[in-house]
């Protein structure tokens, strides 16, 4: 089975690019980021004709994650399950696909160290630690993909030197990765790939895709019973050129099961 995520940087802009990618690569499940459109506005039909069902959380113009799947979505979930009041932005959904429990994230920006955002995106962090505290069983098959907005470390920054204060690179926002990885999520791209330089999103100014000014910040995190199950992951750079890409690649898994 593969599985892939995305951020699409509004799926109105990139349906043709999107379209080709499917018919290409042949992912199983397609966790989507940054959908930008209203739940009315998701063309579950369109990709009904391709195979494909689809469930989706949006509110309009900002954010919106959805689960495309050709093996099954059972047990669907908007939002968070750590019965806490819902996250008012829609960056969390959850289904499980051929027996893999997936969640397409789509975790803040924070924008600025200084910025309230940023102490969102760590409560934000929490809360999905929590989630699959209360949803998920590390020992079963898990995986939660997406836009992290975090580079894990310094290899998965163009230039990790740069003293400037700056999101996507704090302790804190690494830490909060950490609780992840401690309830039992493993980095799969870091276990078949140790160089620096290999990134998954890059800024669509200054010819930053061309100079490999880029970040790796679209991860997908599995519990160890998946990742020993995985035979193959890829950041699919092909989709980050020609006309209308997204500014991020997609970024998949192959999985025996």
């Amino acid at each position: 089975m593969r599985i892939a995520t995305w951020n699409v940087n509004s799926l109105n802009a990139r349906t043709e690019r999107v379209d080709e990618w499917l018919d290409y690569a042949c992912p199983d499940v397609l966790l989507l980021q940054e959908t930008k459109m209203s739940d009315e506005q998701f063309p579950h039909d369109h990709y009904s004709r391709q195979g494909y069902e689809s469930v989706h959380c949006g509110e309009g113009r900002w954010n919106g994650v959805a689960i495309l799947s050709r093996v099954g979505i059972e047990d669907p979930l908007m939002g968070f399950a750590d019965g806490e009041d819902a996250d008012p932005e829609a960056r969390i959904i959850s289904g499980t696909c051929g027996g893999v429990r997936v969640s397409s994230v789509y975790v803040p920006n924070g924008r600025a160290v200084d910025h309230d955002h940023y102490q969102y995106k760590l409560r934000w962090l929490s809360r999905l630690r929590k989630h699959l505290d209360m949803s998920c069983d590390p020992d079963g098959w898990v995986l939660v993909g997406g836009d992290y907005n975090i580079c894990p470390d310094d290899r998965d920054v163009w230039d990790p030197a740069n003293p400037a204060p700056r999101t996507h690179v704090t302790p804190k926002e690494r830490a909060a990765l950490a609780k992840l990885v401690d309830w039992g999520l493993v980095d799969v791209f870091r276990t078949f790939y140790e160089d620096e330089g290999l990134y998954s999103w890059w800024d669509y100014r200054e010819g930053a895709f061309h100079k490999k000014m880029g970040l790796r910040i679209d991860l997908l995190m599995a519990s160890q019973a998946l990742v020993e199950r995985a035979t193959f992951c890829l950041v699919d750079r092909t989709a980050r050129k020609g006309t209308k890409p997204s500014d991020h690649a997609p970024v998949y898994v192959d999985i025996d099961c």
